[in-house]
């Protein structure tokens, strides 16, 4: 297709792109596709989009698998953008806001998206077993897609996970290992078993595809948008590849003329009981450090350390953005907001848009009459018990 080579989002290291690799082998940092775009804008253009199929591989000459046999499809992606007039009144703000409802993919969450993109490319370059370590969501995408792909899922999850995860890559063939500690000691023991196991890592950002996966969140937005961007996009945010995904993406349009250079503010939030890139971004640093004894019931979003934590904060500043920590309480309660004004049982994760929201108009930082859009990122159905233990603090 129309992939030029890889490069190091740190060091700008360039890597050839038809090899299987991780990180950058000079500083340990993500590596980024990168296109040919006026080669791809040829025949990728708002008119040949109007005829394509509704899914992510839509936009497929800024996406990296060469061969149409290896894409790796579950439908995923083309998500609603629904416009949410009653929880706007709810939570007293006087512009439009929408949410963008990631439940809707395959496998129930947003996962979906950049795991397709990884499987893909790995059936391409050969690998046939793949690891992760997941806090849920990501694992039940990388079991269903490797089944798809026919190729073997070996997963490490901590053992609160949400059962429903646990049970989802069980039922789809995945070799699943439970593990005390959080997704930081799930990811050590991948590290410490992958070459004896011949296993490639798609860890968040550890490989270069998922976050191309991810992209397609931006390009979606652009056009169901009619190619205006928002003012302002709230994003839960734990490795944060689609935060990372949605500014690659919005460079990508701009260099192909697609947008103007106009970009929306980007907002992270986190739980305060794990809340790195907060803290981070109110010190003023570039690198995160890791957030010590991290607890929040919203498992996507208990990542104590991302090894994308400076391109979320370039995002965050190049963007005039921000980082809100809300705490478990406001972001359940963020979630039954959402199901009770437009009837989204979203998960725990997407309750925190609107937690965060609340501040954000309280400061100042939204302003009447701005487009907004909230992520939900998952379905609440896979998280039961959460709801059911703050169902049970609440009585």
């Amino acid at each position: 297709m129309n992939v030029t080579h890889l490069e190091c989002a740190a060091c700008a290291a360039g890597y050839e792109a038809r090899r299987l690799h991780n990180l950058c082998t000079q500083c340990g940092k993500p590596l980024l596709v990168r296109y040919d775009l006026k080669r791809a804008a040829k025949s990728l253009t708002k008119e040949s989009l109007k005829k394509r199929a509704g899914d992510m591989w839509r936009y497929r000459e800024v996406l990296p698998v060469e061969r149409d046999e290896n894409i790796t499809s579950l439908g995923e992606g083309w998500t609603p953008l629904l416009l949410a007039p009653r929880l706007a009144v709810e939570v007293g703000f006087a512009g439009e806001l929408f949410i963008k409802d990631e439940a809707q993919n395959p496998t129930g969450s947003f996962k979906a998206r950049g795991m397709a993109a990884a499987v893909s490319m790995a059936k391409e370059l050969g690998a046939r077993r793949l690891a992760v370590p997941s806090a849920g969501n990501a694992a039940g995408a990388l079991a269903a897609y490797s089944a798809r792909a026919g190729l073997e899922a070996f997963i490490f999850m901590p053992k609160d996970t949400p059962r429903a995860n646990v049970i989802e890559c069980q039922w789809t063939g995945a070799h699943v290992t439970l593990i005390d500690g959080l997704i930081t000691n799930c990811g050590a023991e991948v590290a410490r078993r992958k070459e004896a196991e011949n296993w490639f890592d798609v860890s968040t950002l550890k490989e270069p595809y998922r976050v191309e996966g991810k992209k397609t969140l931006g390009y979606e937005l652009a056009e169901q948008l009619s190619w205006t961007l928002p003012d302002v996009i709230i994003y839960p945010t734990g490795g944060g590849t689609g935060l990372v995904g949605m500014w690659k993406a919005f460079a990508e349009m701009e260099e192909m003329g697609w947008i103007n250079g106009r970009r929306p503010r980007m907002v992270s939030v986190q739980s305060a009981g794990c809340a790195p890139i907060v803290r981070a971004f109110e010190e003023g640093k570039r690198f995160a450090d890791e957030f010590p004894n991290a607890q929040t019931t919203a498992s996507g979003l208990r990542v104590p350390k991302a090894i994308g934590d400076f391109l979320i904060l370039d995002a965050l500043r190049e963007s005039d953005g921000a980082a809100v920590a809300v705490t478990d309480e406001e972001l359940m309660n963020g979630a039954g907001e959402i199901g009770r004004t437009e009837g989204l049982f979203v998960a725990p994760e997407g309750g925190s848009c609107v937690a965060a929201l609340k501040k954000l108009i309280e400061r100042g930082v939204v302003k009447a009459g701005e487009r907004v859009v909230l992520f939900n990122t998952g379905a609440g159905v896979k998280y039961l018990e959460s709801f059911v233990e703050f169902e049970g603090k609440r009585r």
